[in-house]
């Protein structure tokens, strides 16, 4: 009965026709579904012509997917309660307190569009956005982020409607591979309010002014982007992506060359 229970799919007639011919491989069959090793040993076994005769819907549990029981639950070490706001949605739960919160973004909430690149802080591929300040996820800790609100690249458009950010790295070619884009995507909305909001890059002319607005020349967007690496180049695409979401009518649109039409 209690085998029963684990593979609940299985039927009477396929259980005691696998029973009579293959004991020894029950215990397997059950936990992790017919294998393509137990259907030739059932050829060997009984050849094709009693096979047909003796395992009438056999075939069926052949062709259907087998459940895998879930694994048990295991004790968090050092668990701590965690309560903040993803992408709007409210999210309490238990992690480790060593756990990051890249972390807990792919492995406990199923938010794979932030990428573990370099995992060490150097690659920006893991950026998010945290009480509207860019942080690499990687190196923070998810339990530092409670009462906080995280903005992942999925929470930036609006049901079918994409954030401008993400239709202007499309319209310009801002990504090649796209592993490093999340991250590019939410750095680049984070930035642009640091600069509406005046604050200083290594390359702004005069640092000691306060609450202007910084505006963003090609030589500013590189600089504040120098903390996203991307592997297949596209640096320029991605420039002028960010250009003209800050308003910048003069970028040159990849299609228009193209088409031809430039």
């Amino acid at each position: 009965m209690e085998e029963q229970l684990k593979f609940p799919d299985l039927t009477d007639p396929e259980r005691k026709a696998l029973e009579d011919l293959m004991p020894d491989d029950m215990s397997e069959i059950i936990t992790s579904g017919m294998k393509r090793r137990h259907f030739l040993k059932l050829i060997s076994l009984t050849g094709t012509g009693l096979l047909a005769a003796h395992l009438i819907g056999i075939e069926q549990l052949l062709a259907r997917s087998t459940p895998i029981a879930p694994p048990p639950l295991v004790g968090i070490e050092n668990g701590v309660n965690v309560s903040f706001k993803v992408n709007g949605s409210a999210q309490k739960l238990m992690v480790d307190s060593r756990m990051t919160l890249l972390d807990t973004l792919r492995e406990r909430l199923d938010l794979t569009g932030s990428k573990k690149g370099c995992d060490h802080g150097q690659c920006g591929a893991c950026t998010v956005i945290v009480d509207g300040r860019r942080v690499l996820s990687c190196l923070t800790l998810a339990a530092t982020c409670s009462d906080k609100e995280v903005t992942t690249v999925e929470g930036l458009a609006k049901g079918n409607e994409l954030h401008p950010m993400q239709a202007s790295f499309i319209k310009h070619d801002g990504f090649q591979c796209g592993y490093c884009t999340p991250g590019q995507i939410c750095s680049a909305v984070a930035l642009m309010d640091e600069a509406k909001n005046g604050e200083a890059s290594y390359v702004t002319g005069n640092g000691r002014e306060t609450g202007k607005a910084v505006m963003l020349s090609v030589e500013e967007i590189r600089e504040r982007m120098s903390g996203n690496i991307c592997r297949c180049g596209a640096y320029p695409n991605i420039v002028d992506a960010i250009r003209e979401v800050h308003g910048d009518k003069a970028v040159a649109q990849v299609w228009q060359f193209a088409n031809g039409t430039a």
